[in-house]
């Protein structure tokens, strides 16, 4: 009978194109869309350097064709084509690369420019991870988009693993008032939101500035003695340790001052969402450690 065929030759059918029957794969990114896509992105625009770098831990630096200025680790990602800077995004240049997924920092890239590549049907992934433990999450999904999960999930174990031992070995410490500056001029530090922040917990700190809901914050030099922080942490903009750090030794009256505990670390280790960011973690666990040592005896 030639009904009697049918479940065979339906099998035979699912055996051969079964690429065009898969479910395909998605993600929820960080602002809580769901980003979908028939199969792994072959094609990635990436527009931050921190999403350069974690797209590389996640196995996935070979699918990147285009990022931004400063996008300059690993090595691998000095090479890769520039689309413009994370806030002016060279929009043509992205078109004709053809991507078939956009990585894009929420707090950092233009909205106007994303609405405007949403428009080309682009897939997006928008990327905020806010604390220490996101990093891990945003590894692993990133590894799903790129189909490099194998990778991926070793990376994000990895990160947790670290994670964990600095938290076992800091976060019952007695707390260190701290006071993390991110530029001179202006005067700016970081809020509960930021990342930073976090880090700072994890090392037994307390933010002096912690109150705050904005990411990046202005303050006065006023606020700063008044809050008078036992530790000042800078980063500056590369590896040199800034100057303008050195400027607080004329506030004698601050704790921080008094004692001689005014410390630097490298940007690229504390102020970018990437795994490189428990390095940066651990010179500030250990400045706070230092900063502890450096109390009056009781």
């Amino acid at each position: 009978m030639p009904g009697a065929r049918w479940p065979q030759l339906l099998a035979v059918w699912l055996l051969t194109f079964c690429p065009l029957v898969q479910a395909g794969i998605s993600v929820v990114d960080d602002s809580g869309s769901t980003v979908r896509l028939a199969q792994p992105a072959k094609r990635i625009v990436s527009l931050a350097p921190h999403l350069t770098e974690t797209l590389f831990a996640a196995g996935a630096g070979e699918r990147i064709v285009g990022t931004v200025d400063y996008s300059e680790y690993p090595v691998a990602a000095s090479k890769i084509a520039r689309v413009g800077g994370y806030s002016r995004i060279d929009l043509e240049r992205v078109a004709a690369l053809r991507p078939d997924l956009i990585i894009a920092w929420q707090s950092g890239n233009a909205a106007a420019h994303l609405d405007r590549l949403r428009a080309l049907a682009i897939p997006i992934y928008l990327s905020q991870p806010n604390r220490l433990t996101d990093v891990a999450g945003e590894i692993e999904r990133l590894g799903v988009l790129a189909g490099s999960s194998a990778v991926a999930d070793r990376a994000a174990e990895s990160f947790r693993q670290r994670l964990a031992g600095l938290q076992k070995r800091y976060g019952s410490l007695p707390p260190v008032r701290t006071f993390y500056q991110i530029w001179k001029q202006p005067l700016m530090t970081v809020g509960r939101r930021q990342i930073i922040s976090d880090v700072i917990k994890l090392c037994g700190g307390d933010n002096v500035f912690g109150k705050l809901e904005t990411m990046a914050a202005s303050v006065t030099v006023e606020a700063v003695i008044a809050a008078n922080p036992e530790v000042i942490v800078a980063s500056g903009m590369d590896e040199a340790r800034p100057e303008w750090l050195d400027d607080w030794n004329r506030w004698t009256s601050i704790l921080a001052v008094a004692r001689g505990n005014l410390f630097f670390i490298p940007p690229d280790l504390i102020q970018r969402h990437t795994p490189r960011l428990l390095e940066g973690a651990e010179r500030l666990c250990q400045h706070l450690e230092s900063a502890r040592g450096r109390r009056p005896a009781k």
